[in-house]
């Protein structure tokens, strides 16, 4: 079979590779192929995603027990300071600094007169014999002729009115002056191609008019456990930020982001119908909801790393390192509005769960057994029954710190999923106990 290798010099084709072919087999052919010390698995890694955090493929691993297929793609971290100290081993090239003195020249300087495109290797230093050809074939990838995707892949994106409604609400408190984002949980329809939102998890964050940045969450693994054991997915993300001048969609930093969680959703450049869904308020007051996709194009670009941050908020920076060809003219910026596609979205009343347990990672909110208590003490009113009031993503997230994520938890999802399945009584007597809830 054919592998492809993407890293930051472009992409490898490594051909006839065999079922039975480790990844450090792998490893050591690529090494040898095109001139790159690949000894160390932790500092380069071979990954399946281009995520950053993406855990590294063991060495000892088959490419068959991977389940790798024909014109499969791998993610290789080249680590730069190994090819930066390679030259200076082979005494690379020096400067005189102003006070006189003889330095190495650094990677990224050397990079920049002798690479074939800034910041990257020499052709030299890729391989020795070049064809035109040979080329034409490198400098292809790292030029992209910007075409506009007019439909999204998602067909549309229908949204859990109360999970919605307690997003708005709490973003209003503020004006809608601080950005906020949160994941949304669902289910895709396969032949449809839509995707629908049961619950949202807002995840710890800093808020500003600017933006939000994430930090590093504790819950995170339990989050995407006990949506598992729901029989839900990460099936997009959602983002509040303040009003913004009319044609002003999306900023740098959140199309960036909008492609990032889109390729780990699709794991690679594929297509998904992974959702991105803006909030925000109008000069009347009203909020809108909007939904969008990235382009492939914009998911290939994220995925080499040819996209930054711009100082113009409406229009992405094309690292030096490539090339954007707009109209047949090479441009610094791309626009953001020409990576997105917009998703019909609709609301629905979700049937399999209900929203009223307050959200975790809220500033000034807490969660507290007193509100289990006024959540489950509810059951028998209204037509709500104990499993309906149990039904509710975060109040679930949060017996998970009480609760055993191996044990209880399925037991209890299983009913919360199948209503028809009675929850045990020993259950329900240790959530009552520890909530005080009588009977």
């Amino acid at each position: 079979m054919i592998l492809r290798v993407r890293s930051q010099v472009g992409q490898w084709r490594v051909t006839d590779v065999a079922p039975a072919t480790t990844i450090a087999q792998l490893r050591v052919r690529l090494g040898q192929e095109h001139n790159v010390d690949l000894s160390d698995s932790f500092l380069q890694p071979l990954a399946l995603t281009p995520d950053p955090t993406a855990a590294a493929l063991p060495d000892n691993q088959t490419v068959q027990g991977l389940g790798l297929k024909h014109g499969d793609m791998l993610y290789l971290k080249l680590d730069e300071s190994k090819v930066s100290m390679a030259h200076e081993e082979a005494g690379g090239p020096r400067k005189i600094n102003a006070d006189g003195t003889i330095v190495q020249q650094s990677y990224e300087e050397v990079s920049k007169k002798t690479g074939f495109r800034p910041g990257r290797l020499s052709l030299r230093s890729i391989k020795m014999k070049w064809t035109l050809n040979d080329f034409m074939a490198m400098d292809d990838q790292f030029t992209f002729k910007m075409k506009r995707q007019e439909k999204a892949y998602c067909e549309g994106v229908t949204l859990d009115t109360t999970s919605c409604d307690s997003f708005q609400s709490y973003v209003r408190q503020f004006g809608f002056h601080r950005a906020r984002m949160a994941f949304l949980y669902g289910t895709i329809d396969s032949e449809t191609k839509k995707v629908k939102v049961e619950c949202i998890y807002e995840p710890p964050q800093e808020n500003s008019p600017e933006g939000f940045v994430l930090m590093e969450d504790p819950k995170e693994e339990t989050v995407e456990n006990l949506a598992a054991m729901l029989g839900l997915q990460r099936v997009g993300w959602m983002f509040a930020h303040p009003p913004r001048e009319e044609g002003f969609q999306f900023s740098s930093a959140e199309v960036i982001m909008a492609a990032e969680l889109q390729l780990i959703a699709a794991e690679g450049v594929n297509e998904h119908p992974f959702a991105t869904v803006k909030v925000t308020i109008d000069k009347e007051g009203a909020v809108h909801f909007d939904a969008f996709q990235v382009s492939t194009q914009c998911m290939e670009m994220a995925a080499e790393g040819a996209l930054e941050i711009s100082p113009n908020p409406g229009s992405c920076r094309v690292v030096d390192s490539f090339t954007a060809i707009v109209e047949a003219k090479s441009t610094p910026e791309v626009d953001n509005n020409f990576f997105l596609a917009v998703v019909p979205i609709e609301q629905h009343s979700s049937e399999r769960f209900v929203a009223k347990f307050p959200q975790c990672n809220r500033e000034g909110v807490a969660q507290t057994w007193a509100d289990v208590k006024h959540q489950l003490s509810k059951a028998g009113s209204q037509g709500f029954t104990y499993i309906d009031m149990l039904s509710d993503f975060q109040l679930l997230l949060f017996l998970t710190q009480f609760l055993d994520m191996k044990t209880d938890m399925p037991k209890i999802c299983q009913s919360v999923v199948d209503h028809s399945i009675p929850l045990d009584e020993g259950f329900k007597l240790i959530i009552n106990h520890m909530a005080g809830v009588e009977g």
